[in-house]
């Protein structure tokens, strides 16, 4: 339990990392922000291929791991068809923090809670290796995210301590998530694979709906490719040394 609650936060508070530079930059160039996207996005490929779908057909067979990564999947797709998410693009025209802000920090906090059930899910897992694996996929992916929400909500006319903060709390909502998937999987144990699964849905849905296109919609795609290839293979090698 001390562990998974560890890595969850750790995960978790990655995105207030990614947050950190905001008290010294306000833009990132769109060179470098396709460059992290993509490496981000070649983690989580990698993590959710080679990590969690195997594990979860040993731990409940193909049935389950069908059924788990197709409603990982359609969760993050109602999650994206239905709720407004960041203007990637950082446009540099001012907006006020009204409703319409308010609604994609909600976004936000809903997005977050597949992500933290899949910690969660990772270290209730027989697999002792899969839980910080999972982890550090996440929190890799946390980085950038909490660097484009601060400076959404520097460009809506919030201070940086206030865009701070409130990356602070979309964090903490993914820790608490991640704790609830830990207990649930702990108590039924028929949830691990399924959850697993699930996890690997959300995660590859992310990738290649979200992700892999940001990256490569701005001239950058060669520098982006090989930035996806280096994240993979990070990922392979972080695999075999937790074994």
């Amino acid at each position: 339990m001390a562990s998974a609650l560890i890595g969850s936060i750790i995960s978790a508070m990655a995105t207030v990392l990614g947050a950190a530079p905001i008290f010294f930059i306000r833009r990132l160039s769109e060179k470098w922000k396709d460059i992290l996207v993509a490496f981000t996005a070649g983690i989580m490929v990698s993590a959710s291929t080679f990590g969690l779908m195997p594990q979860a057909i040993e731990e409940s067979g193909i049935v389950a791991l069908t059924l788990g990564l197709l409603l990982g999947i359609i969760v993050l797709d109602l999650i994206e068809k239905n709720v407004p998410h960041i203007d990637v693009e950082n446009k540099p025209l001012k907006q006020s923090f009204d409703s319409k802000t308010l609604l994609v920090l909600i976004a936000l906090f809903i997005h977050n809670i597949p992500e933290g059930l899949s910690t969660g899910f990772s270290y209730a897992s027989e697999n002792e290796g899969l839980g910080p694996l999972v982890a550090i996929s996440i929190g890799a992916q946390n980085i950038p995210e909490g660097l484009i929400l601060a400076v959404f909500l520097i460009n809506s006319k919030a201070s940086k301590l206030k865009s701070f903060l409130i990356v602070v709390l979309t964090g903490l909502m993914e820790a608490v998530s991640a704790v609830a998937g830990y207990f649930a999987a702990s108590y039924v144990d028929s949830l691990i694979g399924a959850g697993l699964a699930f996890a690997a849905g959300a995660m590859l849905f992310i990738s290649y709906k979200e992700l892999i296109p940001e990256s490569h919609g701005h001239g950058y795609e060669r520098p982006s490719t090989y930035s996806f290839i280096l994240g993979l293979l990070m990922m392979l090698y972080i695999s075999y040394w937790f074994g």
